[in-house]
């Protein structure tokens, strides 16, 4: 039987259908030929392939018992062209670990154990990095009394890089020989986290951070009716924080995101039901403009669904395409509604809940795995 690529010529088989192609479909067409494994193989290739891939939002699903369960890592494939089953398709299996940072097909994961040294007083961090798409998984031990605050590209090296916030122990003092103010650690590194100062940013720990432009930006919600919030933008070429104006919304829950290049500040009100989206349109003026007003469709959801309760739990995000919306209504269900207020889709899943991040998976091979202390490779358990 003749090869199934015989008579196709290898520019169009390569550039036309494998850069298109899933992660895991594309790993497996590399068996086909050494041909195709040395095409897709190459970092030109890698590279493009991976910005063609979709960028997804991240659910979470527990697995087992409480004291004994594991985490699956489910991309929400929201594409119409999917079926459901495909949809919530795990990448990745987690024993007593949890993704707190996504970047460029990077999950920086982190579980919690009991520093026994200090008589079993004192919380250690345990994290660790890894990429789903190739497998590719170490520890961090280097920053196990820190709080990751976030993961970046440094767009001048090419390194990828931790912001950090040093914790602090049961009796409320620094671990020794650290101080306040925040540190960077860059992958790969053999140097200990760099101090660079900035404590009276810290309220930044806790958010979630969006990187724009090569920057990071939070948004900070002031509980105050009487003052606006505002955007904390962290640069990172020259590691300092300046405010930024946010939209001109009142107080409540507000989720910041980019799409199509663009800011976007998304607010709810759960009372009102209704979601306002905001755009950034001159990100040097900070001019904001309300892009429209998204009804949800309650009673229509509480009529279809009349065994879940009555209570919110919004996430707006993005995909490449649309803004999606995310509503975590009554126990493992979450509901996508489009930018029109349009039940689109419900997902039901046993252990299923919200997630915070976004995944946009890429094959790329990362140099900094081989210099990380206790690199395995191939070492995630997947699905």
């Amino acid at each position: 039987m003749a090869p199934p690529h015989r008579g196709l010529p290898d520019e169009i088989a390569i550039w036309e259908i494998l850069i298109r192609l899933d992660p895991k479909a594309l790993l497996r067409c590399r068996a086909v030929c050494r041909a195709w494994l040395r095409a897709t193989s190459t970092r030109e290739f890698l590279v493009i392939h991976h910005g063609r891939q979709p960028t997804l939002p991240l659910l979470d699903g527990y697995n087992g018992d409480v004291d004994d369960r594991t985490l699956d890592i489910i991309p929400l494939d929201h594409r119409a062209r999917l079926v459901a089953a495909d949809q919530l398709q795990p990448i990745a299996r987690l024993d007593h670990r949890h993704p707190l940072q996504s970047c460029d097909g990077l999950l920086l994961l982190c579980t919690n154990g009991t520093d026994i040294s200090n008589g079993g007083a004192d919380i250690k961090r345990q994290y660790s990095i890894c990429n789903p798409a190739t497998r590719q998984y170490a520890p961090l031990p280097q920053i196990a009394d820190f709080i990751v605050v976030a993961m970046y590209p440094h767009g001048h090296t090419g390194e990828y890089r931790l912001l950090l916030y040093p914790g602090r122990l049961m009796n409320g003092k620094l671990a020794p020989g650290l101080h306040d103010g925040f540190y960077v650690f860059t992958l790969g590194s053999c140097q200990p986290p760099r101090h660079i100062g900035w404590p009276e940013a810290k309220e930044v720990m806790f958010e979630k951070n969006v990187l724009f432009r090569g920057n990071l930006h939070w948004y900070m919600e002031v509980l105050e009716s009487s003052k606006a919030g505002m955007i904390l933008v962290f640069d990172t070429t020259a590691e300092s924080f300046k405010e930024m104006r946010a939209a001109p919304i009142d107080c409540g829950d507000a989720d910041l995101f980019e799409m199509d290049g663009m800011l976007i500040l998304a607010k709810f009100n759960n009372a009102a039901e209704a979601i306002d989206i905001w755009i950034l349109q001159d990100y040097e003026r900070e001019i904001w403009i309300c892009k429209c007003q998204i009804r949800l469709p309650a009673e229509d959801i509480r009529a279809q669904f009349q065994e879940v309760h009555r209570n919110w739990d919004v996430q707006v995000t993005s995909s490449d395409e649309a803004v999606i919306i995310l509503v975590l209504y009554g126990l493992y269900r979450i509901l996508q509604i489009d930018i029109d207020g349009k039940l689109v889709a419900t997902f039901h899943r046993e252990g299923l809940c919200r997630g915070l991040l976004r995944l946009k998976q890429s094959l790329v091979p990362h140099t900094f795995f081989p210099a990380l202390e206790g690199y395995v490779a191939n070492s995630l358990p997947f699905m």
